[in-house]
Parts: C-alpha cells; sequence; structure tokens
C-alpha cells in the first residue's frame, strides 16, 4: 500500500511500466523542469506539446538533451490541448500534465465528444496532503466542482475511493466534513452528508466506511472523538476528506500545506487518463510528487 507521498514517488521510479506523460504548452521553464526531474527519477518520460523552439532552450538551459524529448510544435493553447490529447488517443502517452494554458483550454479538448476523453463519469480532483506528524489525507475536491450537489458528491467521493484503491489501500474511511456532527436540516451540506453515509452498498466495492456530517476534528482525531463521546464508523481516522464546496476544499488544503507543512500530490480523475496541474506556487518536490502521482494511477483510475 502506497501511504506517503514518498512512497508514491519511490513507487513510480522503480516501476517496471515506464509511462509516458503528454504535456500541453509545454514552453514554460517551471513544468520543464519538474518534467525533466520526471525523466532522470526514471518515472516517466515525455511529449511536449508547444512552442518547439522556447521548448529546446529552456531544456538545454536547464542542463537537458532536447532529443530526449518528443517535441511536437503548435502554436495556440487549443492547438497544445488538442495535440496533447490526441497523443494519448494514439497511445503515444499514458496521461496528461498542464503547461502554460488554462485549465479551461485544456478541459474542453479533454471533455470534447468527438476527439476527446470522456468516460461519463463526473471529472473531479483529488489532493494527498501529508502533514507533519499526521497519515496522508486524500482531500476531495478542492479544485473542480464548486457547489456539487448530491448525485456529484457521490461521484467525487467514488472518484478519490479509486484513487486510494489504485494506490493499495483495502479498506478505507472517509468523512464528509461539515461545520458540526448534528444534522440541521436547513443545512444542504449536513442533509447530504447524511445521505453519503448511508449509500453503504455503493461503498461496499471499495471497502469503505463513510461518516457524516462531522467536523474536521471528528474526521482526523481519535481523541476529539472520545472527548465528544462521537461514535461512528471510521470517525477520527479518516483517509479521504470530502468537503461540502470548492472554497472549503481549497482552505483547508493550503492549510494544511502552510501551517502543516505538509508534502502534497494531486490529479484530475474522471477522464479516461489521470490529468496532473501543477501551481507555480507549488515546490519542486509537490510537482514531482503529482507526476509521480498520474504516472502510479495511469491505467487503474
Amino acid at each position: 500500500m502506497l501511504n506517503t507521498i514518498a512512497g508514491i514517488v519511490q513507487a513510480a521510479s522503480e516501476s517496471q511500466e515506464r509511462r509516458v506523460i503528454a504535456v500541453a504548452a509545454a514552453h514554460d521553464e517551471d513544468v520543464l523542469e519538474a518534467v525533466a526531474q520526471a525523466r532522470r527519477a526514471g518515472i516517466a518520460r515525455a511529449v511536449l506539446t508547444g512552442r518547439e523552439e522556447e521548448i529546446r532552450r529552456i531544456l538545454e538551459k536547464l542542463g537537458e538533451n532536447p532529443e530526449d524529448y518528443e517535441i511536437q510544435e503548435a502554436r495556440t493553447d487549443g492547438e497544445c490541448a488538442a495535440q496533447t490529447v490526441a497523443a494519448v488517443r494514439e497511445g503515444r502517452a499514458n496521461f496528461l500534465m498542464k503547461g502554460l494554458l488554462g485549465t479551461g483550454d485544456l478541459m474542453r479538448a479533454v471533455i470534447d465528444r468527438e476527439t476527446g476523453l470522456r468516460t461519463g463519469r463526473l471529472i473531479s480532483h483529488v489532493m494527498l496532503y501529508e502533514p507533519r506528524g499526521h497519515k496522508m489525507l486524500a482531500l476531495t475536491d478542492g479544485g473542480m466542482n464548486t457547489f456539487p450537489d448530491l448525485p456529484k458528491k457521490a461521484e467525487i467521493l467514488e472518484n478519490a475511493a479509486r484513487v486510494l484503491k489504485a494506490l493499495g489501500y483495502e479498506e478505507m474511511n472517509a468523512a464528509c466534513v461539515c461545520g458540526a456532527e448534528v444534522v440541521n436540516p436547513k443545512v444542504p451540506s449536513m442533509v447530504d452528508a447524511k445521505a453519503l453515509s448511508e449509500m453503504t452498498e455503493r461503498w461496499a466495492p471499495y471497502h469503505m466506511n463513510v461518516c457524516g456530517p462531522v467536523g474536521l476534528d471528528l474526521a482526523v482525531s481519535e481523541a476529539a472523538c472520545r472527548h465528544k463521546h462521537f461514535e461512528a464508523p471510521g470517525a477520527g481516522r479518516a483517509d479521504i476528506l470530502l468537503v461540502p464546496t470548492y472554497e472549503v476544499g481549497n482552505g483547508i488544503g493550503k492549510a494544511m500545506s502552510l501551517f502543516g507543512g505538509a508534502k502534497n500530490a494531486g490529479i484530475i480523475l474522471g477522464a479516461k487518463v489521470p490529468i496532473v496541474l501543477v501551481s507555480r506556487a507549488d515546490s519542486a518536490e509537490s510537482k514531482l510528487a503529482s507526476i509521480a502521482l498520474g504516472a502510479v494511477t495511469a491505467g487503474k483510475v
């Protein structure tokens, strides 16, 4: 079971299946530095789309040989996205990465009904965080779905369960994070959390307990559960944190990174292949870990 960020990176480096990542609009130094690190670590080779001359110049600046990469000329963001998706459809790449283009530009190519990578599943974001002194947590969805309704929350939670299953989790616990544990019928997130906790048949294939609504403390702290005399399957031992809105997920995630020193890695899933999105603010370690996560889950989620 891969339950640490370091373990995910190591597994990707040692895998006998050498993955290929297709990078859209790769003419960006931060992105290419992460891709170069992944190549050196044996995690993934790369297909790079974008402004070829600029890509070659950046690679040389980074001490890389451009001949070690497949580079495809593309001038516009739309062309970069389309060519990257085509590389996956044609079997030349196993997963995607966003470079110097808007997320919307890439996702339009991904969900195109004729030439994209649609599966019929909801596309959602899963971020893994490993704060100091705490086990790794999967946080979802702090990146794609802003205010999901109950059916979407169920799909978001199932996507996260698929990620942990791909990492080797045989059992898992999920918590539907709300402001408190007593259901207030006037608070939709609490009503949804209660409904999700009762969908036991849906979660059975993942051997997943789902509790909710719970505050963040009751989701991750068994001591807090004892203190408040709260009992529910998996309470205090969450592996997955399902948040009610994008803003809550974004805030919890950034707090874990900024105040908890959390290592992190994230992917978008629900398409035919994982999609890696990295921010300029992400550390080099985080960018490499996200590529590693895409590599180890490709073909499994």
